[in-house]
């Protein structure tokens, strides 16, 4: 899945997109982070893990010892597949960005907590990159008015200055509304 997708409909479940008098944003992404371990991949390491660490039990197969070391093989595999699994879904993490003529709506969803949103007038609002200082490289806010959020913090360096670009280009065109 690409990090910087376009949005072609409304989510159907939480109807924060959907308004019938707005028509069609100008532009609409979802960001989202890269998961380098894709379902098939983690059932392959889980298996390949397992394999790996049962082949010296082989040699003491039918012992005493074999089952005495076997819920410590058990329990190590479980562990890595515990954590693996929380890993993942802690990066079920997105942001959904939408602009219109006159509104920009930014909603984050976090594992496990509500959505935050920001809206302002798109004619107001900046797109600024920190090269420096930033909680991460090429740290990227917005500005409208007297907030100023964050953007694709989980996003690499390089995919935050595509997205500046891309933004600056949709902002540039906005019209003051009043």
């Amino acid at each position: 899945m690409p990090i910087l997708t376009e949005i072609t409909e409304a989510p159907a479940m939480s109807g924060a997109f959907s308004s019938p008098t707005r028509g069609t944003p100008r532009l609409a992404l979802r960001l989202v982070p890269y998961k380098s371990l894709t379902p098939e991949g983690f059932v392959w390491f889980i298996g390949v893990t397992a394999t790996l660490i049962s082949l010296p039990l082989l040699s003491i197969l039918g012992t005493s010892v074999f089952w005495a070391l076997l819920p410590f093989l058990i329990a190590a595999v479980w562990g890595i597949w515990a954590a693996l699994q929380r890993s993942w879904r802690d990066m079920d993490l997105y942001e959904d960005v939408m602009i219109w003529d006159d509104l920009i709506r930014i909603v984050r969803h976090d594992p496990r907590k509500s959505p935050r949103d920001w809206e302002a007038n798109p004619y107001w609002v900046r797109a600024i990159l920190h090269t420096k200082g930033g909680p991460v490289p090429n740290y990227l806010t917005l500005k409208g008015g007297a907030r100023e959020v964050e953007l694709g913090a989980f996003l690499t360096p390089l995919e935050r200055v595509e997205l500046k670009e891309i933004l600056e280009r949709s902002l540039g065109s906005a019209t003051p509304v009043t």
